[in-house]
């Protein structure tokens, strides 16, 4: 469980608060804990719905597998159409804040160096092993984990010597005369994109010893991302209690560097950087094998040319073709910015989202009948309800940009639906399987029972090569 919790913190990526800090405290007019804490409200409701369902569903592929069980095969064809520009899109976000990074430390060289290097790094890792990320992930987690407790520590120590708002309880950053509601939920539409990590757990169904662990591991990502996310933001905003504190460079790229020279200088400048640069290599490994896996299983479904998309190498046993493409659309991180391509993913997330609160509901309320008691109301329908709203407001203040990039993406998906079933005479391939595609297979429960009452031990390595 601990595993598939520290993969979807690795998602999450805990020091993008930091590097998002300038945008989003602008946007709300210095209310980035209180951002934070209406988008952990949508999240937890959401959370809930995900971990009921992946309780129920417990296959891999996430929101498009509870449509596709719940609803309809053609409606999770396109839930899952809509996430997989996240997917593709995540990785290169991971590129773009390394390169903004590298850019400020190490200003004068061309920022395409810093893409053109990291592809090539975190490429050829997923391509020689997508099972070796787990513990390199966990290890740079503690590491960004370590350094933002130190931040704290720092900053605490600053507040209570009358820095910035020259005290360490205050609810400002919560509240003040001039707080607009509209501007905050703009703002926690922006910082919503930091929960994904729980969202792509659910890929690791497959994997996890036991279908109960999955609704375990999804509530306690949230829980810890959340946590991190909202003390951070709060010691943040109390030690830069002006937005204008920022030059227009952080703003528009990443506000860490700056962040990091206020409280310590130089070296702890360094030091936080290299926590945000573990952090985000952390995620650049997730999301970059997560979508590598899932283009892996379009192309075993024919959902993508299947001699292509579906090929693995017999050497690496890794889909080499679809890790080295993802690759190349991270280069694309030469020419974006962050706010962009995050309003991008909100898009396909919240989508999701909704529709997984809807699927609760379709599951458990209409195709098992849970809807006669109040406990079964308040559980099956009440609750994803209230996820959806919430989750629909943070949808609707999307930027522009987002809702009109999205909306061509999915009608690309529609068109793409129609050839795939001909016009809906044949039914659609689902974006996943009940076999894990990274190799290895866990041996089937009644196997474990057998070898249980033959006094054998299963439990220390369950798997078996295909």
């Amino acid at each position: 469980m601990w595993a598939i919790v520290g993969l979807g913190l690795g998602y999450m990526t805990p020091t993008i608060v930091f590097d998002t800090f300038g945008i989003v405290s602008q946007q709300t007019d210095n209310l980035v804990p209180l951002a934070y804490v209406l988008a952990l409200v949508v999240m937890m409701f959401t959370a809930v719905s995900y971990g009921k369902i992946a309780g129920a569903i417990p296959s891999a592929g996430s929101a498009y597998t509870y449509v596709r069980e719940s609803i309809h095969p053609n409606l999770g064809f396109l839930v899952g159409w809509t996430s997989l520009i996240d997917y593709i899109l995540l990785p290169m976000v991971n590129c773009l804040i390394i390169r903004n990074y590298l850019e400020q430390l190490i200003p004068g060289i061309w920022p395409g160096v810093w893409v053109i290097l990291y592809c090539v790094v975190v490429t050829s890792i997923i391509y020689l092993t997508m099972r070796g990320t787990s513990n390199l992930n966990m290890i740079l987690i503690v590491f960004a984990g370590i350094v933002i407790i130190a931040f704290v520590a720092l900053v605490w120590v600053q507040l209570a010597g009358g820095a910035g708002a020259g005290t360490v309880v205050s609810v400002t950053p919560f509240f003040h005369g001039g707080a607009d509601l509209g501007a905050v939920l703009a703002g926690a539409t922006v910082v919503c994109f930091s929960f994904i990590g729980f969202d792509a757990v659910t890929m690791y169904a497959e994997e996890a010893k036991h279908p109960s662990i999955m609704p375990k591991a999804i509530l306690y990502t949230v829980i810890l991302g959340g946590a991190i996310f909202l003390v951070s933001s709060y010691f943040t905003q109390l030690r830069f209690p002006d937005w204008h504190q920022f030059d227009d460079a952080s703003l528009t790229d990443s506000s860490l560097t700056q962040i990091g020279d206020v409280v310590g200088g130089r070296v702890f400048q360094i030091v936080l950087t290299a926590a945000g640069f573990a952090a985000t290599v952390a995620s650049g490994l997730a999301s970059h094998a997560s979508v590598s896996r899932m283009l892996l299983v379009m192309g075993r479904n024919d959902v993508l040319p299947k001699k292509v998309f579906g090929y693995i190498n017999p050497r690496t046993h890794t889909p080499t073709f679809n890790v080295v493409l993802v690759g190349a659309i991270c280069l694309l991180a030469m020419s974006f910015s962050l706010d962009l391509i995050a309003s991008f993913i909100n898009f396909g997330a919240l989508i999701a989202f909704t529709f997984v609160n809807i699927s609760v509901i379709a599951w458990f309320a209409w195709r098992k009948n849970l809807r006669h008691t109040p406990r079964d109301v308040f559980r099956y329908i009440v609750m994803p309800v209230i996820g959806m709203a919430l989750t629909g407001l943070l949808w609707v203040n999307l930027s522009a940009d987002a809702l009109i990039g999205g909306s061509v993406w999915l009608g690309i998906g529609i068109v793409y639906l129609v050839v795939l079933t001909r016009g809906f005479r044949r039914k659609v391939a689902s974006f996943d399987e009940n076999d894990a595609v990274t190799g290895y297979n866990k041996l089937p429960t009644d196997a474990l029972d057998v070898l249980s009452e033959e006094g054998a031990d299963p439990d220390p390595d369950p798997v078996v090569r295909r």
